[in-house]
């Protein structure tokens, strides 16, 4: 040890005798200066304008989109370390020295570790530096998240290390401490992108991909610490240092290159051994060092996941004539970052197995492909099309040999997933038309919960002229029952659903029924079945229309609500009078999660015709009645009698009939009691377009809405918080800073002005001393 001693504090004299060093550690000061500043600054001003700034912690040290001090850094460390460790072996080499060593009663194992003290103790000089900004975060940011900084820390230190392992290497391989520096520049670069590599080769790709160093401390940065990571430097960093050991071996001993390759070998063997055990599942540890656990599966998830006894397997159904932007998804090189997708699942159950099928078929992109390829049939546009991305085209199996393994017409053969339990239970995990494209955990969870246990039941409730949840008109409600691209849906949240008639009675197992638009009074026997139905305390959903309330008013007044006369109207310069945009009050923001988020950005449910609903009648009804939504109070409503032209002409309110003013017309309400053992949910609505296919897919030049916002609340509530999966996690308290502009000006001076200068002044006062002596 005090041999190893000694060359370390050797080693660091002469690395902080050079410019080079203090010359490293200036530039990068200042660069982590200038990052996080800039990082920081921006919820300083957000802050003095008066708006609202959360998250601080994460924003200014982890966040890559906020310009994150971490991830800047992360990306700038590979500059510095080839530039400290170009010349610490090939110093010695140069100069001579290194056989002064060798004479030495040291062992080559002593002189490495030495010298890589030495790089560890200026990695933490370098983290020192960082950890100025922590501790400056800790005494300005309220409530300020620690814990996955220091993770953050941790991972860029061991990054360092990992590259200073690396350095020192390929500095003991020549004498030129520029080339040392190139040498070091290209084995990172090899590091970095050796991840991408043969990646549609399926036993190479997991050792290419574990190699790849690019984005290993994001895990780290993220606040999670992940075994598989810190393994996978404490590797790098041993075989690193066991090539140095070994190629100052080789030159000590003057060993035949037989011999020195099969050491070198050796160690790259057990270093890949360990790294692919590792990276397996079953062996993997975590650590979440978040104050939410936000990289971590909510509880509701981990609960649902823990009822998955036995094997799952995830199929993946890939079809090379899909949609252009679901191509790369589908191909073999993007199949490890597909399954990182399920890494928090796989962490919980590390025994589930990814299945990848690739096929072709005519599906979505049929019009596209006949445009494009008119003359050839699928299988000659498969073979042109794999051509044109690399892709080995016997790898894509005929859509009839798929339809063997799996129905996938009912999908229009899109990418799609099928979760298979090894009882034979299965469940449809889709990909969406919207940004995101991929499930987000609510939708990952529901189709596991298909699996484990009994979803709620919807029922539709036709024969009447009822808008329909099968059909695709503007006016039917395929789009949030059934719409299988659309994320929202009924049945990607987590409900099961069907039609269902009044002619008989209402099946036990349905626990929700829909009643949009009713066009005709219900027969006798109809109404004895629907009232049976909320006698035993079904929940319902009940949205009515202009022109209907005779049909519909027998149907609600039970509950003390009625539908009232004419429709709402609200003349503007851009909508026809009666398109109302309610908003949320203040008692649904706390009724509901969903409408929280609502009331708080202002986003309103459009109605292109609404009745209002008039509530007199709630006292004698034994409901506690929610006002959810209500028309603006800012605008000029009147119930609207007389007219019914609204596209051509501009309605006049006319007291004489009855027409004025009104207040914050209720148009949306939430109604429950308790029957018997259980609380009967009912939802009113005053229009049923609000939730049609045209009204939730439209968008409205300078109208922000919501409307799907609209079901998730309602359907959530009315399953009694089953699903929609509920994935909230706390609130984040970090939500202010202690600094204003003038204390921002302070802290750039501080940071980018003073310290830097203080490093330059101690710099140049050891240069003076060194020459001195």
């Amino acid at each position: 040890m005090k041999a190893i001693k000694r060359i370390a504090l050797t080693e660091l004299q002469t690395m902080f005798y050079s410019p080079i060093a203090w010359f490293i550690l200036i530039i990068f000061t200042f660069q982590a200066s200038m990052t996080f500043v800039n990082a920081f600054e921006g919820y300083v001003v957000s802050q003095e304008l008066g708006r609202y700034v959360y998250n601080v912690t994460m924003g200014t040290f982890t966040s890559p989109w906020r310009g994150g001090l971490f991830p800047e850094i992360q990306g700038y460390l590979y500059l510095y370390i080839p530039l400290l460790t170009m010349g610490i072996m090939s110093r010695e080499l140069s100069s001579g020295s290194i056989k002064l060593l060798y004479s030495s009663p040291v062992t080559n194992f002593q002189i490495v570790i030495g010298k890589f003290i030495s790089i560890m103790i200026y990695a933490l000089v370098m983290i020192a530096v960082l950890g100025l900004f922590v501790i400056y975060g800790v005494c300005f940011v309220h409530e300020f998240d620690l814990p996955p900084v220091l993770a953050g820390l941790l991972g860029l230190y061991l990054l360092i290390c990992a590259y200073g392992a690396i350095g020192l290497f390929m500095s003991s391989l020549t004498s030129y401490q520029v080339v040392a520096a190139m040498g070091t520049f290209a084995v990172f670069a090899v590091l970095n992108y050796v991840g991408g590599m043969w990646q549609d080769i399926a036993f190479v790709r997991d050792i290419t991909y574990w190699l790849s160093i690019r984005g290993r401390s994001g895990e780290f940065i993220n606040g999670l610490l992940c075994s598989e990571d810190v393994i996978y430097f404490l590797v790098v960093v041993v075989l690193f240092l066991t090539f140095t050991v070994i190629r100052l071996t080789v030159i000590r001993k003057k060993k035949s290159w037989f011999v020195s390759t099969s050491w070198y070998c050796l160690a790259i063997l057990i270093a890949v051994s360990i790294g692919y055990l590792s990276s397996r599942p079953t062996f993997m540890c975590y650590y979440d060092a978040t104050r939410t656990k936000v990289n971590t599966l909510t509880p509701n998830s981990q609960e649902i996941v823990s009822k998955m006894k036995g094997n799952l397997t995830i199929t993946t159904y890939a079809n090379v004539l899909d949609e252009d932007r679901f191509l790369w998804y589908g191909f073999p090189k993007s199949e490890l970052s597909d399954i990182k997708r399920f890494k928090q699942y796989t962490r919980f159950k590390p025994d589930i197995k990814m299945r990848y099928v690739r096929y072709y078929a005519k599906g979505n992109n049929e019009k596209e492909l006949n445009k494009r390829y008119p003359t050839l049939n699928d299988r000659e546009r498969m073979v042109k099309i794999t051509q044109n991305y690399g892709v080995d085209s016997s790898i894509y199996l005929d859509v009839n040999e798929v339809s063997k393994l799996e129905d996938l017409s009912g999908e229009n053969y899109r990418f799609v997933r099928v979760l298979e339990r090894e009882n034979g239970q299965k469940a449809f995990l889709r990909i969406y038309d919207d940004m995101y494209v991929f499930p987000f955990e609510t939708e990952i969870t529901a189709a596991f919960k298909r699996l484990v246990m009994d979803l709620p039941q919807v029922g539709f409730v036709e024969g009447h002229g009822e808008r329909d949840c099968i059909k695709q008109g503007d006016r039917d409600y395929n789009r949030f029952a059934q719409d299988k691209p659309f994320r929202y849906s009924l049945i990607n949240q987590g409900f099961d659903f069907r039609q269902v008639t009044l002619d008989e009675e209402i099946p036990e197992d349905i626990n929700i029924l829909v009643i949009a638009d009713v066009r005709e009074v219900l027969p006798e026997a109809h109404r004895k079945n629907l009232d049976a139905y909320i006698a035993r305390g079904g929940n319902l959903l009940i949205a009515g229309e202009p022109k209907r309330q005779k049909y519909m008013n027998p149907l609600v007044e039970q509950f003390g609500v009625r539908f009232m006369s004419g429709r709402l109207v609200s003349p503007s310069e851009n909508f026809q009078s009666d398109f109302i945009m309610s908003k949320v009050t203040k008692e649904a923001a706390e009724f509901s999660y969903q409408l929280k988020d609502m009331y708080r950005y202002g986003y309103v449910a459009t109605m292109p015709s609404t009745v209002g609903l008039d509530l007199s009648g709630i006292p004698n009804s034994g409901f506690k009645v929610t006002v959810l939504l209500v028309t603006d109070s800012l605008k000029t409503v009147w119930n609207e009698v007389e007219s019914t032209d609204f596209v051509d002409e501009i309605p006049v309110m006319n007291p004489d009939k009855g027409e004025v003013e009104l207040n914050q017309v209720p148009t949306m309400v939430a109604l429950s009691r308790a029957v018997g053992n259980r609380e009967q949910k009912i939802i009113i609505l005053g229009d049923a377009d609000c939730l049609s296919n045209g009204e939730i897919s439209i968008s409205r030049n300078g109208v922000e809405a919501s409307n799907y916002s609209l079901i998730t609340s309602s359907f959530f509530w009315m399953s009694d918080g089953e699903v929609p999966i509920d994935i909230r996690r706390p609130k984040l308290p970090d939500n202010k800073v202690y600094v204003t502009k003038g204390g921002m000006t302070v802290t750039k001076i501080l940071f980018m002005g003073v310290i830097p200068l203080v490093l330059i002044l101690f710099a140049i006062l050891i240069w003076i001393r060194r020459r001195g002596r």
